[in-house]
Order: structure tokens, then C-alpha cells, then sequence
């Protein structure tokens, strides 16, 4: 049923009044606040309408009205007023970002920390591996006499975490020409490319390959890490009046301390930017616990993806905040990133 403008506007004032409050939204509480020109009456009406079509929840017969898991979907849909962060916040975002815009791996790790502090909610993430990415350089760098430091430079990032023990001997002239062969052979082709196809390619090259085949496991190393999720304000969600509750706490950080469950409901659809709003309820495909909700951002640089962001908390979640927060951190750490290349 397609619900009318005063319907609408109701329902609106409902999901806003309770976002901000966490108290039941009575008639008299709208007709004296937002709608004063409107009987108290024909407001308890439309009320009671929009509870029958599943929007509204009536805690008690004497309370006011919460908004349902419906409510909360279609006010962020359709009925949410997006919010303008201000210039000190705005400034905040490209003040970190921009110092770090020479480590791709820090304004990722640092995107997490921004939105928590910006919304007040716990914030999650899960950067890319980066294995679809080309390759630009491969640079060993000898930290001992027989040690030395991968480096791998793609389109979009730097690994610097390998190490590798060098051949017994081998002189930097060698090294240097190791690393000029593996960019030659290797250049412009994908970390995954290069893992599922080395063996076949290096069979031809003695000269090098007893170093090439240690290189290639450090490559593997890299492909085969994981998802590494980022966590930040984890006991932010104790600030919220819906989680008092022992069990209800436990079963948030369970979910939140999960690598697992975060990895399977932090998934995007590949495009850049996407809002994706998920709102737990007692039928929840997705994993998430009744009453609590995942708004979730993928953020990407010329085609590359840098990662998926997701704040969570309760379904009564300043959703206007959040999105807001969500669509600015990746508008300026994109805007950085591409001027960065």
C-alpha cells in the first residue's frame, strides 16, 4: 500500500523523534512538537494505520509508538532529510588523510578510526587485498648479510612485511638483477596471475631460481592473507539505552569480535561509494542481531577497491550522521588518493 503524504510525514516524525530520544512517540507528543495545526486525533488515526501496515510497534497499550524494522528501511529510503557534515569535521577528514596520503595502508587503517569518531558508533572494516591489482615494481632490499626485504609496488598500494633468506654469497650486483628480472617478467601482471603461473614461468630461469621461487611465496603469503578486519569503538555501543541488557551486550561484541560473521555481512556489490543499509530484525538473512543495524560504504580509487566500511548499532541509529559521514570519508579519501597518482 503506497502511503500518503501525511502518513509519511507521521512516520518520519516517529523514526526522528525516537532516533533522537529512545522514549515512545506519543500523538500528543507529535501534534505538540511538529504538528500543531493537525488534531491530536486524527493523529492517533494515521498512527494506528501505519501500525497495521507493519510500521509502528506499541510497546504497551498506554506507551507511544516505536518504529518497526520497516519503518527504519523505508525512512532511510525515502523519508530521511541527508545531513551536511560542517566544515570542522570536513576539515578534520582531510586533515588526517592528507598527512597520510603517502601509505595507502594507514588511510585505510585510519578511514576506520575517522567514522567512529564522526558517528559515536562502532566502526568496521575490511580492506582489500589488493590481488587483483597490477604489479609496478618488485625491489629486494638486503637488511642482513643473508636476508632480505620483499617490496611490491602495485597500482594502488606498497607490501613491505616479506622477508626472504638469500643464497649464500650473493652479491648486490645479484640482488639488484634479481629485482630488475622479477619486475621485467612480473610487471603489469596481477598478484593472483603471478601466484597461479610462476611455476610454469620460472622453470627457464636457473640463474635466479632458487630466489625467484622464495619471492613467489611471499607473493602467495600476501594473496592467501585473509581478510584482515579493522575494529574501533567497540564499547561505543554501551552508551546506547537498548543495550543495558547483559545477554544483548554479549551477543553484540560476539558478532563484533568475529572475523567471520563481520566478513559475511560486510560484503559489497563492487560499486564505488555504495550506501548498503542492512536493519536486523526476527527474519535476518544477514546475520545480524534483532534490533541492531549495519550501514555499510566500499570504497574505491580508479577501479580498485580500497576496502568496505560498515558502522553498527542499534536500529534506532542516527542514520542521517552516519550516511553522511560515510559518503564525505569516501568522497575526500578518494579525491586524495587520485591526486596522489
Amino acid at each position: 500500500m503506497k502511503l500518503s503524504e501525511r502518513k509519511k510525514k507521521i512516520l518520519q516524525i516517529v523514526v526522528d523523534d525516537y532516533i533522537e530520544t529512545a522514549v515512545p512517540v506519543s500523538s500528543k507528543n507529535i501534534t505538540d512538537k511538529y504538528l500543531k495545526d493537525v488534531s491530536s486525533a486524527t493523529v492517533r488515526s494515521e498512527l494506528s494505520a501505519l501500525e497495521e501496515l507493519g510500521y509502528l510497534t506499541q510497546l504497551h497499550t498506554s506507551s507511544g509508538r516505536v518504529p518497526s524494522p520497516e519503518a527504519y528501511k523505508l525512512y532511510v529510503s525515502e523519508l530521511m532529510v541527508k545531513d551536511k557534515l560542517s566544515a570542522k569535521e570536513l576539515g578534520y577528514i582531510k586533515k588526517i588523510f592528507t598527512e597520510r596520503s603517502g601509505n595507502i595502508e594507514y588511510i585505510v587503517k585510519d578511514a576506520v578510526k575517522i567514522i567512529s569518531e564522526l558517528t559515536d558508533y562502532t566502526t568496521i572494516g575490511v580492506p582489500a587485498t589488493g590481488s587483483d591489482e597490477q604489479i609496478e615494481m618488485i625491489k629486494l632490499i638486503r637488511v642482513k648479510k643473508n636476508t632480505a626485504l620483499v617490496i611490491i609496488v602495485t597500482q594502488s598500494r606498497l607490501y613491505k612485511d616479506n622477508y626472504i633468506e638469500l643464497p649464500e654469497g650473493m652479491d648486490e650486483a645479484s640482488i639488484n638483477g634479481a629485482s630488475d628480472f622479477l619486475t621485467k617478467i612480473f610487471g603489469g601482471k596481477t598478484l593472483i596471475e603471478v601466484t597461479e603461473t610462476a611455476g610454469d614461468t620460472l622453470l627457464q630461469f636457473e640463474e635466479y631460481k632458487e630466489i625467484f621461487y622464495k619471492v613467489i611465496d611471499a607473493l602467495k603469503a600476501y594473496v592467501s592473507q585473509g581478510d584482515n578486519v579493522l575494529l574501533e569503538g567497540e564499547d561505543k555501543i554501551l552508551r546506547h539505552p537498548e543495550y543495558t541488557d547483559i545477554d544483548r551486550i554479549k551477543g553484540f561484541m560476539s558478532m563484533v569480535l568475529s572475523n567471520e560473521k563481520m566478513i559475511s555481512i560486510l560484503h559489497d556489490d563492487g560499486r564505488d561509494i555504495n550506501i548498503n543499509v542492512k536493519i536486523g530484525s526476527d527474519q535476518n538473512p544477514d546475520g545480524l542481531p534483532d534490533g541492531c543495524s549495519l550501514v555499510t560504504a566500499t570504497y574505491s580509487v580508479h577501479g580498485h577497491k580500497l576496502g568496505t566500511y560498515g558502522v553498527i548499532g542499534p536500529s534506532r541509529m542516527d542514520y542521517q550522521k552516519v550516511v553522511a559521514v560515510l559518503e564525505n570519508v569516501g568522497r575526500i579519501l578518494e579525491n586524495i588518493l587520485s591526486h596522489e597518482e
